[in-house]
């Protein structure tokens, strides 16, 4: 009913349309979110591991490792959701120009992110922070910001990009 009486009045005053590259037209995109979530799928993995190497599970370990897994399959859909929306909504033809890898790297994210989930495997969490680790550094490049790489100052201590911006 309302959608009815919206569209006559559309078709009588003709209304301008708005339109936005996405739902809140905010620019605000980092892939920090996504690195930290690989981070902490390195850090589940490392956990579930030290739990699975004990000869005698706990009620306590098995309820630890169920919490775990869950923390990393979560971080992994974080991961997925935080490189889709800067690929959907920032990516632009531009940045396809300037750097044609990004559909085939956007795309391998998604299937390491799989493989991470799908396995406690630190190799396949490592892998992914790699291909994150490059989407970040073109993100920042497209930006005309610098990188640097560091290693982050907790567990798991891994090497992130981080943008130079000073």
């Amino acid at each position: 009913m309302l959608f009815n009486l919206v569209h006559k009045l559309d078709n009588k005053f003709n209304f301008s349309t708005a339109s936005a590259h996405c739902d809140i037209p905010c620019k605000i995109y980092d892939p920090i979110s996504a690195q930290i979530a690989v981070l902490t799928m390195i850090r589940m993995v490392d956990l579930l591991n030290e739990i699975n190497d004990k000869a005698d599970l706990t009620p306590n370990d098995q309820a630890q490792f169920s919490r775990l897994l869950n923390q990393k399959e979560e971080h992994g859909n974080k991961v997925k959701e935080e490189i889709r929306i800067i690929w959907g909504d920032y990516i632009k033809q531009p940045q396809l120009d300037k750097f044609p890898e990004l559909h085939e790297l956007t795309h391998s994210i998604m299937l390491a992110t799989s493989k991470a989930k799908q396995h406690i495997d630190k190799d396949a969490t490592l892998d992914l922070l790699t291909k994150v680790n490059r989407f970040a550094e073109i993100f920042w490049i497209t930006k005309g910001v610098k990188t640097f790489t560091a290693v982050c100052p907790y567990p798991p201590a891994q090497t992130l990009v981080y943008p130079k911006l000073n």
